[in-house]
């Protein structure tokens, strides 16, 4: 299939900019993966469509706060640090803008001095290596002076840097958030779990790569980015106990979904894994895990809803997109959701 294939027109106006309040009334779009049927909901009223005996795998990776604004130690000129990869202790591969102040030995100041950093290399791609000194835990330093990731398309300041986390984000790695989790509240999943429907974890750490766009024409072509993922002994138990008495495992996001795809392919059944995963999902891929997905809407021409394609077919996937930018739903990170079943 053509990169061309998965475009669709999205007027500006419905990316959305901020999240919605409380998370749980964003919008959500039913869809019917053998008969294309779409309906239209509330976030909250996904209860309904869930059943006793179902299992939700969520994704428990946090965001970390890896945008810093500072300047340079000997001419004050303002710049930017992206934190990508933690490499050793206090050495990071970061993104500088603007490049060319951070040649190597160049020394930079975050946060009227708590935070310093030295670059010890340039990368191939123009990446930097950065050596960090600070007084007490890098992770708390970074939490006080860190601004989130947000994707390129969100321009709006984030007031509360809570609401880019999900309410059970644990396992702080991630460059951006897994989006789909953003729609529930505690009190939903309290509701949830009450109504006999298990809650399982998985931890995959999004990385940047989830934003760069697809080059090649032939989308088998495209190269994935790598992404560490974990899955945990007793979310394994949950997942095949689930299988064997006839319940839905549902995937809350592209991230979990991965994850599960990625480990059923790799071992070729569900059990305790941890790795790499660069597993690209686009139609005439066979499912071996999920049986239902909570995601977001996309962007036209990304890897993400190429997998949905995958999921719920071609067809069935851009009309329900069609429908959705026809019925003005909010679109991207901060956007309304999709559950396809």
């Amino acid at each position: 299939m053509k990169k061309t294939d998965f475009f669709y027109d999205l007027p500006q106006e419905l990316i959305a900019q901020t999240p919605i309040e409380p998370r749980d009334n964003s919008r959500l779009l039913l869809l019917d993966r053998k008969s294309g049927e779409v309906e239209h909901k509330i976030f909250h009223d996904i209860i309904d469509y869930l059943n006793e005996g179902d299992c939700l795998i969520v994704n428990d990776t946090r965001v970390l706060p890896a945008r810093l604004y500072g300047v340079k130690e000997e001419t004050g000129a303002n710049v930017e640090f992206l934190l990508l990869n933690q490499k050793e202790n206090d050495v990071w591969e970061v993104i500088t803008g603007p490049g060319r102040r951070a040649k190597p030995g160049s020394k930079f100041v975050f946060g009227d001095g708590i935070l310093k950093a030295e670059i010890i290399d340039v990368l191939d791609g123009g990446n930097r290596l950065a050596k960090f000194s600070y007084d007490g835990n890098f992770f708390n330093v970074l939490d006080e002076i860190g601004q989130m990731p947000l994707p390129p398309y969100i321009t709006e300041k984030l007031q509360d840097k809570e609401r880019y986390q999900t309410v059970y984000s644990k396992e702080l790695g991630s460059a951006a958030a897994p989006t789909a989790g953003l729609h529930f509240t505690k009190e939903l999943l309290e509701k949830i779990k009450q109504k006999g429907i298990k809650i399982g974890y998985v931890t995959l750490h999004v990385g940047l790569g989830t934003f760069r766009p697809v080059k090649a024409d032939d989308i088998e072509d495209h190269k994935m980015h790598s992404e560490h993922y974990y899955l945990p002994k007793e979310t394994a138990d949950m997942i095949n106990q689930t299988k064997q008495n006839g319940g839905r495992v549902i995937a809350v996001g592209t991230t979990s979904c991965r994850t599960l795809e990625s480990v059923a392919t790799f071992k070729g059944k569900i059990e305790q894994a941890e790795g790499w995963t660069d597993i690209f999902i686009y139609p005439g891929y066979q499912f071996k895990c999920i049986d239902a997905l909570i995601t977001n809407f996309h962007l036209p021409e990304s890897t993400l809803i190429m997998l949905v394609s995958a999921f719920c077919g071609y067809e069935n996937t851009m009309n329900a997109y069609k429908i959705a930018v026809e019925e003005k739903y909010r679109f991207f990170s901060f956007g309304d959701a999709m559950f396809i079943r």
